[in-house]
């Protein structure tokens, strides 16, 4: 640092009121320190520093003290290396504030006058600080923006290397080709690496290349994509070119498809469909489309069977509602749910079949629109083996079974079943109660104990042997 040349001459009869108006100016905060480093005074050029208990609080303290620890070690070297020969060392250290973060300051010491009485000339860095937070968050954001956009281009160059059409990126005015993927070569019969660079006129012969031309002056002029068919080498291709806007000028995207790849694509579409048509004719469950309002379109071998008629033919056209159970009921709630909800699963209900027999079955439903055409499915399953004798014959169990029932049986018949599963629940907690006192249970339950050995035969409760 340049110190002045002459001090004694050109600062000689400064008054203590001058040499502290200098020091406030020169400094956000100024220290006055004894040779022990316990402050003494405080100055401040402008409003109080928003410090824990405010500046003035210092006074009295030892120095070290209104700093955080982590960075006292600073206050330290700088009561030690503080010397009066005008070298000065600024160091970075943080005071607790009001609220909020620390306040940041930065003080370099002086010593001054007898028994080691030293200046301290502190700078606000506060407003240093929230410009580099700035920046850090300015390169953060930076970082992250770069990184998502490393992973959407790789995303991209993965996407445009492996899908099956073909696909160049032309610039607009020279119609250079800028990238194109291994399919729109292969499409061309050149390289990738043969094909960027040159003219995409080039790639077909003049009469093509002529049609090509006119497409993208019009693309270009329109700003509306277009296509054509035009002949080349392996056959003809189907050319759609669309226009892509940059700051760095017009793009033109060009995708191929060759003759071969649009017959394969509908064969293979075509296939999957006849596929799928013969896994619905042939699966074991009855299927059966219809419209919005229940009329069957097109069923399968397992539904025909199921009401058991001869063709397929002979249910198309005819309403569902023919063979369910409920009729006029059934229907309206699968109708009812399906446009509300869009699907229906295991609807319980009985399936009438043309000889009058009914099946317990379930319905799965769903809804599909298709454009301006829309239908419904309906998988149907006959669920008589699974229910068996035990629904007809034998009592629920629980509550659930019971619920179950509804739509598959009258309301008589659960009610009777529901009275038989009440009673015998009551002569088992009886018999459980009594420890198994079978005298003691009937006089309980308010039976004799006759009618108590009837239920338990008739219930399959216990060991009738003999009493207890």
């Amino acid at each position: 640092m340049t110190q002045f040349e002459t001090p004694n001459e050109s600062l000689s009869g400064l008054s203590p009121e001058a040499n502290a108006a200098l020091l406030s100016a020169a400094a956000d905060v100024v220290l006055v320190v004894d040779g022990r480093g316990v402050v003494q005074d405080v100055s401040s050029s402008h409003a109080a520093l928003p410090v824990l208990g405010g500046q003035r609080s210092w006074i009295g303290k030892s120095w070290i003290d209104t700093v955080t620890i982590e960075t006292r070690p600073k206050i330290s070297k700088l009561l030690n290396d503080a010397d009066a020969d005008g070298r000065t060392i600024w160091r970075q250290v943080n005071v607790k504030a009001t609220s909020g973060p620390d306040v940041p300051l930065s003080f370099c010491a002086i010593r001054v006058g007898p028994n080691g009485r030293m200046i301290a000339l502190g700078r606000d860095l506060r407003a240093q600080s929230i410009l580099q937070q700035q920046l850090v968050d300015a390169q953060q954001a930076m970082e992250r923006d770069y990184l998502r956009l490393r992973h959407l281009e790789s995303r991209y160059r993965i996407l445009f290397d492996l899908t099956s059409e073909g696909v160049m990126v032309v610039e607009g005015k020279t119609l250079k080709i800028v990238e194109a993927n291994p399919a729109a070569a292969s499409a061309l019969g050149e390289s990738v690496r043969r094909l960027v660079g040159r003219n995409i006129l080039d790639c077909f012969d003049a009469k093509a290349g002529t049609t090509l031309s006119k497409l993208l002056e019009i693309v270009r002029a329109s700003g509306k994509p277009d296509q054509i068919i035009i002949p080349a080498a392996k056959g003809q291709l189907n050319l759609a070119a669309s226009v892509i806007q940059e700051e760095s000028g017009e793009l033109l995207l060009v995708r191929i498809v060759s003759e071969h790849q649009t017959s394969a694509a509908v064969s293979s579409s075509a296939a999957q469909g006849e596929l799928v048509l013969r896994v619905l004719e042939q699966t074991p469950d009855a299927f059966v489309v219809t419209d919005n309002d229940g009329e069957i379109l097109a069923a399968n071998r397992a539904f025909s069977e199921l009401v058991q008629l001869n063709r397929n033919d002979q249910v198309i056209g005819q309403s569902m509602d023919r063979w369910l159970g409920r009729a006029g009921i059934d229907l309206n709630v699968l109708l009812a749910n399906l446009r509300q909800r869009g699907s229906v699963k295991l609807f319980a209900t009985n399936l009438r079949n043309e000889n009058g027999a009914s099946i317990p079955v379930e319905i799965s439903a769903v809804s599909v629109p298709h454009g301006e055409v829309s239908g419904l499915g309906f998988t149907i399953r006959d669920i008589g083996r699974r229910l068996g004798s035990e629904t007809q014959h034998e009592i629920p169990r629980s509550v659930e079974q019971l619920s179950e029932l509804v739509g598959r049986v009258p309301m008589r018949e659960i009610v009777g079943e529901t009275t038989e599963l009440i009673e015998k629940l009551c002569i088992e907690a009886a018999l459980q109660l009594t420890q198994d006192n079978r005298a003691t249970a009937a006089e309980i339950l308010g039976l004799s104990r006759q009618s108590l050995y009837v239920k338990l035969r008739q219930y399959k409760i216990g060991n009738l042997g003999g009493d207890k």
